[in-house]
């Protein structure tokens, strides 16, 4: 191999650390467009009676304010998922109701920033204000209904229920729950809470809408899911989407985030409303307060096992928070199943979901999608029964993981072997550093997906060109993570030439082959496959095109990536081929496109360790030491793959330890800016971060590859806490482990 399991450059690194123009506002800042800014409900639940913008709409450069009669009234999901979604179709453009602080009032356009806001200041709305339901947990059967009026749903069996604030529920098991806790010798029930968490990616919400020269509305977003966006305009807007293009530029991180359609629908809708260009751009504030967050989730876990450590039986009780509107609350919540599960193969496991709406801000996509909250409750539930059996939480594991067989390529328990010896685990012990300060370790394992098994399905055109050089058009979203370089690799050891020989084009639902976008960690096992099978072809009709120019059986030929030889010697250039195939001689342009999608989603595993290091005078805890084992098959570009995890492990110890969301009683989230949330700094990754790789081969994936993305960021919260556990002998159940928290733990018992 020449290009695959190689660490490659980005192709697209030199332009990004020299600031090249690549983002949604570097495509627009200098053009003449309206200015959209929004007016939000300070009330966490209230009905309209009454809007007057008559002084508002006299602010010179006020082009038009917008309010829930302006707007068509069909209900719609901004869900980023494949049609027909799972998620409800509950809110509209703008509704009489507003459910959440922030939830929009009025669309205002105006020719700069100065004159939409004093517009804004100047609109009086007369609201009656209602009894909100802010805390989730009293959200179920609350005299309170969030959506009085049913939704429109796509499937009877996502267990939605308006009457009693359910956006979903469900129930799974697998084997005999009650036998199992029957013969169970030891049996321990707690419960555990994961916080929202905040995406802080640094790029914000923003995208731009115009008509082009062909009357089409045109829309540049900073999205994960650009033709998930086309889809969900042109329901909401009730306009063709024959006559919507979605563009997507380089995206500053989205972490999920920009897998739901936040800002792109109200640009859109004043373009249509004045036949002027016009764009958005979140603030941080706006982002962070008003936008979706992962789902905060409260999850009881009962285990129970024999003395030796054989597990008979988990049960999961879910509550999980979706805010005021439902997107991706069937299918967020219900990978506490599938990515636990599997995991734990042969134990009878059993889960009862319900995910309510309240009013608070909207749940959505945040990278793990929700095998980190059950990852967090199942791992840490397997840790306590570790330490009231005696035993070495590595070695329950060991006794009940998943084996790697015919169905499963990865080894999970070879990553915690591989992660026992790097760690040198059976000599880290507690330590008393003095000044109050200890030291302990913990560790943790955990699983995802490759893509959405059965559903997703990814697409890739190749085009030869005269010049003998090729262009890679992908529909599938880089926000950071690599795909672009990855599948460019993919694309170069196939056709055999250098990966400067081929151009990426990605994600414009003009030109771009359908992909469902950037999420489910699909980029490199999907549309990866997509990719092989579209250049596969391409060497196949280049051979074609060369029997006909040659005047040779297309038996007697060989591809070599630089030329097709015949075996008698004579050959062809690509850029011979290429130049004559288009030409009259040829009269073919050649052009392949492949699209696969997987009838199963190989999981990766990674095997994690933590030292923490606890000041047990204040509870400030610091990460100083973490290990993960990564198995994701082979990977394409080791050295991408790598920054991944380390990524990942971040985002974790943040939703482990610092990243705190606090919303009052009146429905208003405190944290929101960066000088409130804390996000981790290199600082608090500790001294040393450090990622293995146990290589396996996943014979579906790519070159042997699976997935990277997700996984990455589950283990984290659960080693941690157990860590933390063992300096101070102070369990912690509810994220994030804050020094208040823990010293409240441990000195008031």
């Amino acid at each position: 191999m020449r290009f695959v399991n190689k660490e490659m450059k980005k192709i697209d690194g030199i332009g990004l650390i020299t600031g090249k123009p690549f983002y949604t506002e570097d495509l627009v800042a200098n053009q003449e467009y309206l200015i959209v800014k929004l007016l939000r409900s300070p009330h966490a639940y209230a009905k309209i009676k009454s809007i007057d913008t008559t002084i508002a709409l006299k602010v010179p450069g006020v082009e038009g304010i917008y309010t829930y009669k302006d707007v068509p009234q069909t209900m719609f999901t901004l869900a980023g998922q494949s049609y027909p979604e799972p998620s409800p179709y509950d809110r509209k453009i703008l509704d009489e109701y507003v459910r959440y602080v922030g939830d929009p009032v009025a669309i205002v356009a105006a020719v700069d920033e100065e004159s939409a806001e004093k517009a804004m200041k100047l609109i009086k709305v007369e609201y009656e204000v209602l009894e909100a339901v802010v805390d989730y947990e009293k959200a179920l059967d609350s005299h309170i209904l969030v959506h009085k009026d049913r939704a429109h749903i796509n499937y009877d069996t996502i267990g939605y229920d308006n009457k009693r604030n359910l956006a979903s529920s469900y129930l799974q098991e697998k084997g005999d729950v009650e036998k199992g806790f029957s013969e169970s010798e030891v049996i321990i029930e707690n419960t555990y809470y994961t916080q929202p968490q905040i995406h802080a990616m640094m790029e914000t919400y923003r995208s731009a809408s115009y008509f082009d020269v062909y009357g089409r509305l045109t829309v540049i977003s900073s999205t994960q899911i650009p033709f998930h966006v086309r889809r969900h305009l042109a329901r909401a807007l009730d306009y063709p989407s024959s006559k919507i293009r979605v563009i997507k530029p380089k995206l500053g991180g989205g972490f999920g985030g920009k897998q739901t359609s936040v800002c792109e629908i109200y640009t859109a809708f004043v373009t249509l409303k004045t036949g002027k260009p016009s764009k958005i751009i979140y603030t941080r504030k706006e982002t962070q307060a008003y936008s979706n967050t992962r789902h905060g989730m409260r999850l009881t876990v009962k285990i129970g096992s024999d003395r030796e450590g054989n597990i008979k039986a988990i049960d999961i009780k879910v509550l999980s928070n979706t805010g005021a509107y439902g997107e991706h609350a069937p299918t967020v919540t219900s990978l506490v199943v599938y990515k636990t599960f599997p995991l734990y193969e042969k134990v009878p496991m059993r889960c009862k979901a319900d995910i309510v709406y309240s009013n608070t801000m909207v749940g959505g996509a945040f990278r793990g999608y929700g095998a980190t909250q059950g990852t967090f409750a199942v791992e840490s539930a397997v840790n306590e029964l570790a330490h009231k059996l005696g035993m070495d939480p590595t070695e329950i594991r060991m006794k009940n993981l998943v084996d790697q067989s015919e169905t499963v390529s990865g080894d999970i328990k070879k990553c915690i072997q591989i992660g026992k010896e790097a760690f040198d685990w059976k000599n880290r012990k507690v330590m008393d550093m003095g000044n109050g300060k200890v030291r302990a370790s913990g560790m943790a394992v955990t699983m995802q997906g490759s893509g959405i098994a059965g559903l997703d399905t990814g697409s890739a055109t190749v085009k030869f060109h005269d010049s003998g050089d090729f262009t890679l058009m992908i529909g599938v979203t880089d926000m950071g993570q690599g795909c672009d370089t990855v599948l460019t690799q993919m694309a170069a050891e196939i056709l055999e030439v250098p990966m400067d020989k081929i151009v990426l084009n990605a994600a414009d639902t003009d030109v771009s082959p359908y992909d469902p976008g950037a999420y489910a960690s699909s980029g490199t096992y999907v549309t990866g496959n997509a990719v092989i099978i579209a250049c596969e072809k391409m060497k196949k009709e280049i051979l074609a095109s060369a029997s006909k120019l040659m005047n040779k059986d297309i038996d007697e030929l060989q591809y070599t990536g630089e030329y097709v030889e015949a075996k008698d010697g004579t050959r062809l250039t690509l850029k011979e081929i290429a130049i004559r195939s288009v030409g009259f001689e040829g009269k073919n342009q050649i052009t392949t496109t492949g699209t696969w999608g997987g009838e199963n989603s190989p999981p990766p595993f990674i095997a994690s360790f933590a030292e923490v290091e606890v000041d047990t005078l204040t509870g400030e805890t610091n990460v100083v030491d973490f290990l993960s084992v990564a198995d994701c098959g082979t990977p394409i570009n080791p050295a991408l793959a790598r920054v991944q995890v380390e990524g990942g492990i971040a985002q974790g110890i943040g939703l482990a330890l610092t990243e705190e969301i606090t919303i009052d009683k009146n429905g208003k989230l405190l944290q929101d800016t960066l000088m409130q949330y804390k996000i981790p700094s290199r600082k608090d990754l500790g001294p040393k971060v450090e990622v293995l790789f146990s290589y396996s081969n996943e014979p579906t994936g790519p070159f042997g590859a699976k997935s990277i993305g997700e996984v990455v960021i589950n283990t984290p919260a659960p080693a941690i806490a157990d860590a933390i556990y063992m300096a101070t002998k102070s369990r912690v159940r509810s994220l994030p482990i804050t020094s208040e928290k823990l010293f409240w733990e441990m000195y008031s018992k």
